[in-house]
């Protein structure tokens, strides 16, 4: 199927004088009334305010027509036409769509300004266009304000082909991907796992990031800091940078106390001193990518939360005598651009509010890393400069309040002026070959920072010195009131978080920001990595995965490969031909697929990981694989051999405690949610009792003693022995109190990130570490 080209028909509708009304409404009286489709319930709530009696809106929920669920859909031989089918969820919201269209005088499909809601409006026209001979029309809100709404109806469109091509073509070779390489890891590993064209390069770029840490070599290096003061010149510290003329190495302790004994015959005067004034420029506002980087850097937001929460704000929250407001721009583009009354808006208020100096000297024009395609909206800025964050936050919850605050700061930002900033280098030396380097920044002129700071990282952190005194002049003698040695090693590359991963695959053109969410949560959902401390370690099922794919498909797993892919289907776009977009793909991918399906037997070898014993039925090697609850161990020589184990079978660590069936010791085991007491005589007895921290339940009057636990998605947490009869649960580690306010038995340890705090579940008693 391809959308069609043919122009919309006039509409003979009137746009004005108009009423609303919810999308999951049951008989719809459209009768002479234009009739507009969107696709979220809030956002039709939020028109309602600026279309009047003469309009019905309806929500249809997103998509009404799809590729099947359960068949591949797809006909290559047909080039790659895709079967189409009204998904059983939505025939009920199909039919009343059909209904109100057959009434209505005109039709505006109003579905998201992106290609996702251009295919949705083109499916919704095949559907409804029979039942109608009035005009349909495609009509983009960019943002929900009264303005763009009634710019928009009153210069509709029609849907653009291209686009809707542009869309077919990535869910179908996303189908040919999922459906053709999912079922050789249902046959070589374990059924329900699934290979996707993006999520399978996701997991690679997490899987080689545990390769490179696994490889890293730590290596030990000292720091020797000193401690100077002088005449009217309060006391502050420097490191050791040179000797004798080359830069300080300290690999040792033994080293650094040969040089410490150096350094302790003083001598010391300031050798230098230079300013360096730096011009420091905003940030671009934000777009899909850095709006998640940051809703996870600066908030610590998953990046699915902050999509859902930037999607309430764009489709408009209550706030007051406002009524339902869209406060910011459409939150799906890798757009730079701002419109010029935005510009002209935000500036006019910088100098009301902070003087004239405080605005940039021109209107400051960010460019675009994309090509034109992906200029189609507007960075994600507040519909309003006006609702300050104040403002708003009185209506809005906590975590709103906070994601409206961070676009509405750093779309402000972009229009102030610079930063003016001193970076000072005070060089201290004896004279003999010894020097010590301090820095400082001294801000002369604040500019954007005032209204949008920077987040420190830990390596900031670091590498932070004391601040430089003021009275220091070059030759000002200095004495050495002390020397601090600090052992430290060398880090490997971090794990990706949430945050970075978006990074490293914005970076490097992997899918689209609008998919990273998705990405992300199946990665979660099949146990290919797990979350620990907020950052992503690939379990040994996804290095298994990712492994045989990298092995198999080379060249379609590849970051390259996927990026021009990207390349590609984004010019779809502005005219590139889809099939052979999509023959171009297919043929590669298609001889690698005949490749691995013939070496099925060899892939299933590739996937079981030696376990280092003898089966003890036929003397074969042991082996890992995977079944339907998990990891288990099975016999290499299956089918010929049905032998196995069960990973719980195999005991760890026995604890003081006995079986409540047969008195034998208990072990402790790892099972789906977490770790458990398992009776030591497991298969013969099957008990079992939760694994307790020895803790207190902290509900006044509950007997009960906290557990480990896990959630489905690997999360632990912990929770009353006692449970369902005690339902208390905690997210944080617990410790042993009592508590100082209220003698609650057990105290908790809250980490977040401004550091580690113990507090108290039965009362509000709090201690900052």
């Amino acid at each position: 199927m391809s959308p069609t080209n043919k122009t919309a028909a006039k509409s003979t509708g009137k746009t004005t004088g108009a009423r609303t009304t919810g999308a999951k409404s049951g008989s719809v009286d459209a009768t002479g009334k234009s009739l507009v489709i969107v696709e979220s319930p809030t956002k039709a709530r939020t028109l309602n305010r600026y279309l009047g009696a003469g309009f019905t809106v309806l929500a249809s929920g997103g998509h009404i027509i799809d590729l099947p669920p359960k068949k591949f859909g797809v006909n290559i031989a047909a080039g790659f036409k895709p079967q189409f089918e009204m998904l059983p969820s939505r025939k009920k919201i199909a039919g009343q769509l059909i209904s109100a269209a057959e009434k209505a005088s005109a039709i505006y499909l109003a579905t998201d300004p992106d290609r996702e809601g251009e295919a949705i409006a083109w499916h919704i026209k095949s559907v409804i266009a029979r039942r109608t001979k009035n005009g349909i029309y495609r009509v983009q809100f960019h943002e929900i304000t009264k303005t763009a709404v009634t710019a928009a109806m009153k210069n509709p469109g029609e849907i653009d082909p291209r686009k809707v091509d542009a869309q077919l073509a990535r869910r179908i070779m996303d189908r040919l991907v999922g459906y053709q390489v999912s079922p050789i890891l249902w046959k070589t590993v374990t059924g329900g796992l699934s290979a996707g064209r993006v999520q399978s390069v996701a997991l690679r770029i997490i899987c080689e990031r545990e390769a490179a840490i696994a490889a890293f070599v730590k290596e030990e290096y000292w720091t020797i800091d000193g401690s100077f003061s002088g005449e009217k010149v309060n006391r502050f510290n420097a490191r050791l940078s040179k000797l004798d003329g080359e830069k300080a190495a300290i690999p040792n302790e033994e080293t650094a106390k040969s040089i410490s004994q150096r350094l302790e015959k003083g001598g010391y005067r300031v050798l230098d001193i230079t300013t360096t004034r730096k011009r420091r420029q905003p940030y671009p506002p934000y777009i899909t990518s850095t709006l998640q980087q940051d809703g996870g850097r600066r908030l610590g937001y998953p990046v699915k939360r902050t999509m859902a929460l930037a999607q309430q704000l764009y489709e408009g929250v209550e706030l007051g005598e406002r009524g339902l407001t869209g406060l910011i721009t459409y939150m799906r583009t890798d757009s730079t651009r701002v419109a010029n009354e935005a510009v002209v808006a935000v500036r006019d208020w910088i100098a009301s509010e902070y003087g004239p100096e405080f605005v940039a000297d021109k209107p400051r024009v960010f460019k675009n890393k994309k090509g034109p395609v992906q200029d189609a909206h507007e960075a994600i800025r507040p519909t309003d400069v006006r609702i300050t964050p104040e403002i708003a936050g009185k209506y809005l919850t906590p975590e709103l309040g906070k994601l409206y605050e961070l676009i509405w700061r750093r779309f402000v930002a972009t229009q102030m002026a610079e930063a003016d900033v001193d970076l000072t280098v005070v060089t201290i030396g004896d004279g003999d070959g010894v020097e010590f380097r301090t820095t400082g920044q001294t801000i002369r002129f604040p500019g954007f920072l005032s209204v949008y700071a920077d987040v420190k990282t830990e390596e900031d952190k670091e590498e932070e010195t004391s601040a430089i005194p003021p009275g220091l002049t070059v030759g000002l003698p200095l004495n050495l009131e002390g020397l601090d040695s600090k052992q430290h090693f060398t880090q490997p590359p971090p794990r990706f978080n949430e945050a970075s991963l978006v990074k490293e695959l914005d970076e490097n053109g992997i899918g689209r920001p609008s998919t990273y969410a998705t990405i992300i949560t199946t990665l979660l959902d099949r146990k290919y990595v797990d979350r620990q401390n907020r950052s992503f370690l690939p379990t040994d099922l996804g290095q298994t995965v990712s492994r045989i794919l990298i092995d198999r498909f080379p060249d379609i797993f590849n970051i390259e490969f996927t990026a021009r892919m990207e390349d590609e289907l984004d010019k779809i776009e502005t005219g590139e031909d889809k099939l052979k977009v999509l023959q171009d793909f297919y043929g590669p991918f298609d001889i690698a697929l005949k490749a691995a399906e013939k070496a099925r037997g060899e892939l299933r070898k590739e996937a079981a990981k030696p376990v280092g014993r003898q089966c003890p039925e036929c003397g074969s090697e042991l082996v890992y694989r995977w079944g339907r609850f998990g990891q288990f161990i099975s016999c290499s020589s299956f089918p010929k051999c049905k032998y196995s184990e069960n990973l719980e079978s195999t005991p760890t660590v026995e604890v003081d405690t006995k079986c409540p069936k047969c008195s034998s010791p208990m072990v402790v085991r790892e099972g789906r949610y977490g770790r458990f007491l398992s009776c030591s005589q497991y298969p013969k007895c099957r008990g079992i009792l939760p694994l307790t921290t020895g803790l207190a339940c902290p509900v006044e009057g509950c007997s009960g003693h906290l557990s480990e636990r896990k959630t489905k998605k690997g999360r632990t947490f912990f929770g009353c022995s006692r449970y369902p009869d005690c339902k208390f649960t905690s997210w944080d580690k617990p410790v042993s109190g009592p508590c100082p306010q209220c003698t609650a038995p057990t105290l908790f340890v809250k980490t977040s990130k401004s550091g580690e705090s113990t507090i108290c579940h039965r009362c509000d008693w709090k201690k900052t570490e």
